[in-house]
């Protein structure tokens, strides 16, 4: 189920993207690239950055993402953590943290903040998130979180006023979405925050 719900979250993801007219992508906690593997065979962007802490994780986006040994001269790896202003980062059209915020301390969240909306400021940028109120349909109790990693989950009235906040400190509309096959009560099983920057 999980596996599915992440195919559609990419490409869910990868459409805003296209739609957007975007042509660099910032993507931020991209672990072993699969993101990047749906941007890759678009020729509309002409830079697509990975950033991670993990560097297993960038190891195995490297060797997956490589065509016939050779990376994409468009493509970008870099070690490094979503919390903190990356140098030299700052000029992308749009940014992606997929499944990211979860993982992160909560106490963290305002660097992140800080980090893209503050100093990098793409025109657009996605975010997703786990549901939690959908955790019922998949017979976790109320504490539970779906991965052992995830720092927290967020109903979704939690997650809306998160990034209302967000984009009301940092210049920034937003909009939201589920991500998945939703229930009448519960929602979708994700949801995703779109935000364009206002000027």
């Amino acid at each position: 189920m999980e596996a599915t719900l992440h195919e559609e979250r990419l490409d869910l993801v990868t459409g805003l993207l296209l739609q957007s007219g975007a042509t660099s992508v910032l993507d931020l906690g991209c672990g072993a690239g699969r993101l990047l593997a749906r941007l890759l065979p678009h020729p509309q962007f002409h830079r697509i950055t990975g950033v991670d802490m993990c560097t297993s994780a960038l190891a195995v986006a490297r060797a997956g993402l490589g065509r016939g040994g050779e990376a994409d001269p468009r493509l970008r790896l870099v070690h490094g953590d979503c919390t903190r202003p990356l140098e030299g980062l700052e000029t992308h059209d749009a940014a992606a943290l997929v499944e990211t915020i979860e993982h992160l301390d909560p106490g963290l969240l305002s660097g992140a903040e800080r980090a893209l909306f503050g100093h990098h400021r793409p025109r657009l940028a996605i975010v997703t998130t786990p549901n939690r109120e959908y955790n019922v349909l998949y017979g976790l109790g109320q504490d539970d979180v779906r991965d052992p990693d995830h720092r927290f989950e967020w109903d979704r009235t939690r997650f809306r006023a998160w990034a209302g906040g967000v984009a009301r400190r940092n210049g920034y509309a937003v909009r939201f979405g589920g991500i998945g096959q939703p229930h009448l009560e519960l929602g979708a099983p994700g949801q995703y925050a779109w935000f364009t920057r206002k000027d």
